[in-house]
């Protein structure tokens, strides 16, 4: 795989708590040069990112219940609502980490359909299943309600986690969703060569925040 094909599986991301309008402007830029698939940012920025990108096929990606995903759903609605209308194009959103362990898999499913019928069909909805936090059987659970109600891509970690994307977690979603729905691997992403293994295991997107250390062989420092 050539670097201008890995560039195009990476959301660029930035959605540390301290991200200035400055830092923002920069991802948008190192996305334009290296054609990134996406710049991910958190909602407050999503206005300015779609500024910056207008015009070009990079897409705007932002964070709905993020990063607990704990928030009731009627919030994850309205902000996957005002994310669409303020430009998003890619929505990530958490799951709901309390309900896969209560083993309450009728809110983890209505939670998600809601943020899929948010977007009314305008943006692809990624869902963050946490992986440290689960069992494998939760990780299969999970990840088959997410194709069952439409969304696009699961999606192993927020970053925010005890722990990142494996490629033994990468290969267990893809086995489950098949060959047809995204896969991202997010998380712990560095280097080039890490960027590999996941797509190997079967990510199809790379969420992570050394986009341009990856795609020059450079390794980044980031958790995310």
């Amino acid at each position: 795989m050539d670097n201008k094909e890995l560039a195009a599986m990476i959301d660029h991301t930035i959605l540390n708590a301290d991200a200035l309008d400055k830092d923002v402007k920069l991802k948008c830029q190192e996305a334009l040069e290296y054609r990134f698939a996406s710049v991910c940012v958190n909602p407050s920025f999503v206005s300015l990112v779609n500024k910056e990108l207008e015009g070009s096929e990079v897409k705007v990606c932002t964070v709905i219940g993020f990063p607990l995903g704990e928030t009731t759903t009627e919030t994850k609605i309205f902000e996957t609502r005002n994310a669409v209308k303020n430009g998003a194009d890619e929505i990530d959103m958490v799951i709901n980490i309390g309900a896969i362990k209560s083993g309450a898999w009728d809110i983890v499913r209505d939670d998600i359909r809601a943020v899929v019928e948010a977007t009314k069909g305008s943006a692809i909805v990624k869902v963050i299943i946490e992986t440290c936090y689960l069992t494998e059987e939760e990780k299969v659970k999970a990840c088959q309600i997410a194709k069952e109600v439409g969304a696009g891509f699961v999606k192993t970690s927020t970053g925010f986690g005890t722990g990142g994307a494996t490629v033994e977690d990468i290969k267990l979603m893809r086995e489950t969703v098949g060959p047809d729905m995204g896969v991202k691997a997010s998380g712990g992403v560095r280097s080039k060569e890490d960027a590999l293994k996941m797509i190997e295991a079967g990510a199809t997107r790379i969420g992570a925040s050394s986009g341009v250390a990856i795609v020059t062989g450079d390794k980044g420092t980031s958790d995310y």
